[in-house]
Parts: structure tokens; sequence; C-alpha cells
């Protein structure tokens, strides 16, 4: 076994092009529209999850903050069915990409805190200065909280990257290892492959809930600035 366990990550390309752009491009034509008046059960049970996330996330915002409802919406579904798309053999996801999740994370977190400053600018600053500390310590206590608001699209970024990348590695050692215990002893095939099964539907759950957190820290971080 002379496979490298992290080629799956390295971004794929065609005739020596980046493919990355066709596949992160590849996941909204999965997402099935209806032309007629009367939706068919599937497009109906789409559109009541994407209700019931969107009436989930926006329920604490303010009419400003509600502007991003279709922006947040888009996000989760992009981010869920990519992550989905990557548990397939031989498929790659973009996800785990870490210079991705920033280029997602850092507008979204910019976007979100431009907002603070600009609407309720006494409020913004008022984060980095809790209320009541002492005076020797109003230095210190404003460097922290600044480095903890400028660290916020790392973790973002950093949290789903490691979440995904963590599933797929297991996942490919697992299906390795029954692999080559096939010609050599069947019953640990079997057990092995036993373990295989509840991992796939394991990291199907993790795929769907890294999306929604990545989701809904982004809409709290809005919720914090408007």
């Amino acid at each position: 076994m002379n496979e490298n366990l992290f080629a799956s990550f390295i971004a794929p390309t065609i005739l020596g092009l980046p493919a990355a752009v066709l596949i992160i491009l590849f996941p909204p034509l999965l997402i099935p529209t209806s032309k007629y008046l009367i939706n068919n059960r599937l497009i109906t049970t789409q559109q009541w999850l994407i209700k019931l996330t969107s009436k989930q996330m926006m329920a604490m915002h303010n009419t400003k903050g509600r502007t991003w409802s279709l922006m947040l919406v888009s996000l989760i579904i992009f981010i869920a069915t990519t992550n989905l798309l990557g548990l397939l053999p031989h498929s790659f996801t973009p996800t785990t990409q870490l210079s991705m999740n920033l280029a997602m994370a850092i507008p979204l977190w910019a976007g979100a805190v431009i907002m603070g400053f600009r609407s309720k600018i006494k409020n913004a600053l008022a984060h980095f200065l809790p209320q009541g500390t002492p005076t020797p310590l109003i230095p210190m206590l404003v460097i922290i909280e600044t480095i903890s608001l400028l660290i916020q699209p790392m973790a973002l970024a950093v949290r789903l990257t490691a979440n995904i990348t963590a599933g797929h590695l297991l996942m490919h050692l697992i299906g390795s290892a029954t692999l080559a215990m096939s010609t050599i002893n069947l019953p640990s095939t079997l057990i092995i492959f036993t373990i295989l099964i509840p991992l796939t539907i394991l990291e199907i759950a993790v795929a769907l809930i890294q999306a929604y957190v990545f989701t809904l820290l982004v809409s709290l971080y809005l919720h914090d600035n408007t």
C-alpha cells in the first residue's frame, strides 16, 4: 500500500488546469427546481427544510440582519452539498482546503463587523472593554478582545477544515484496511466493514452538522453587529 494518505485532498487538475472551480459550481446543479404550480414531494421537502433552517437562524435577528437570510441559506446549502459530494468515491471535497474556507469566512465576518461599526459604533467598541474593568487591566483586555475578534474567521475556517479532513482520513484508513484484509482474512474483513458502515453514516451527519455550525456562527457574528 504505497498510496499517499493525503492524495485525496490534493486539488484536482484537468490538462494541467485546476478543476476546483468546476467542482465548486457543480453542487447547485443538484438542487431541483420546479416549473409547475404544484410541486412534487422532493421539492416540497426541500422548501420545508429551507424554511425551517431560515426561520431558526433568522429568529434572533432584527430587520437589518434578516437581509442576510438569502446569503446564509445559500451558504448552508452550498457547504452541505459540497461536504456530501466529497463522501463519494474518487471525489474531491473543496471544504478540506483551508484556503477556500478562509475565502468564505473572512468576507462574511468582515461584512458583519463593518456593518456593526457603521450602524452601532458605540456598541461595537464596547465589546473591546467590558463594563467595570479595573483601570490597570484596560490595555491588556483591549489587546485580548482585539485578538479574539480577529481570530474569529480563522476559527471558522479551521473548525470546518479539521472536522471534514479528520472524517475523510478515518474513512480512508478503514477502507484501505478493509481492502487489504480482504485477501488475507475474510472474517476480519467483515468486522472492519461493519465498522465502516456506521462511520459513513456518522460522516454524513458530520457533513450536515458542520455546514449548520459554520452558518450559525456567521449568523451569531451578524447578530452581535446589528
